[in-house]
């Protein structure tokens, strides 16, 4: 891996904002996707700014918001039953100790523990209630406690869908207020390309994918999104007029 890679991952590892970062990114690109396909097929359908400042703002709040209370109460899903398995492994600790014991003994016999190891870990496991849970939790069910608050996911969903979906509009609330000069739809796709690359390129550290593939894998989705509601908006022009 090259020093300028290793830095970063060193600085992402190292910054607050990493346990949100696939929050970020998946809100960011159905933010930029999403306002994106609302941009070109108002322009295929030859609309002006303003409507096309009405169409996108629309879509920024009530895309964005539903998004982000589907990631809260996804969260938050995940969270309770976190906590009802968890209350669960509890009362069975304490009504049917020998078969969670046994359970345990089967775990580490599984993971290759033999006796007398295979007694020892498993006296001190079940020495600590709290110990033995966790470890049902994680190897019996397979469930992690997830350490971000539900709110927080929401929350960081909807700030990245606005920020980065903004980026299509920006080229048309500049033009409604001040009145530009150039092709508005040229500029406004080079923007949001751009912006495909920056996500595109944060997603791999959320997939662990190589760069090239995670920013043209964006650039393709984003493409064919507006490339669609385009045509789609010209044809319906043409049918509706």
């Amino acid at each position: 891996m090259k020093p300028t890679e290793d830095a970063l991952h060193q600085t992402i590892g190292n910054n607050p904002i990493q346990n949100y970062l696939s929050e970020f990114v998946y809100g960011a690109i159905d933010g930029s996707v999403t306002t994106f396909a609302v941009v070109a097929g108002a322009t295929g359908a030859g609309l002006s700014s303003s409507i096309i400042i009405i169409l996108g703002f629309a879509n920024l709040i009530a895309d964005g918001f539903s998004m982000s209370v589907g990631a809260y109460l996804s969260s938050k899903t995940a969270n309770d039953n976190y906590h009802k398995h968890r209350l669960t492994e509890y009362w069975e600790i304490e009504n049917i100790p020998d078969s969670e014991r046994k359970e345990i003994e089967d775990i580490y016999r599984a993971k290759g523990f033999a006796e007398p190891l295979l007694t020892q870990v498993v006296d001190v496991i079940t020495q600590d209630k709290d110990r033995w849970v966790n470890e049902m939790m994680k190897d019996e069910l397979g469930m992690m406690k997830e350490s971000k608050s539900p709110f927080s996911v929401g929350l960081a969903t909807f700030v990245s869908f606005i920020v980065v979906g903004f980026i299509p509009l920006m080229l048309y609330v500049y033009d409604y207020m001040a009145g530009a000069e150039f092709n508005l739809f040229l500029y406004s796709t080079i923007l949001t390309a751009l912006a495909f690359v920056m996500i595109g390129w944060l997603k791999t550290y959320v997939t662990q994918t190589s760069h090239w593939k995670g920013i043209l894998e964006t650039l393709m989705l984003g493409g064919i999104a507006a490339v669609l509601a385009y045509f789609v908006g010209g044809l319906l022009e043409q049918i509706l007029r």
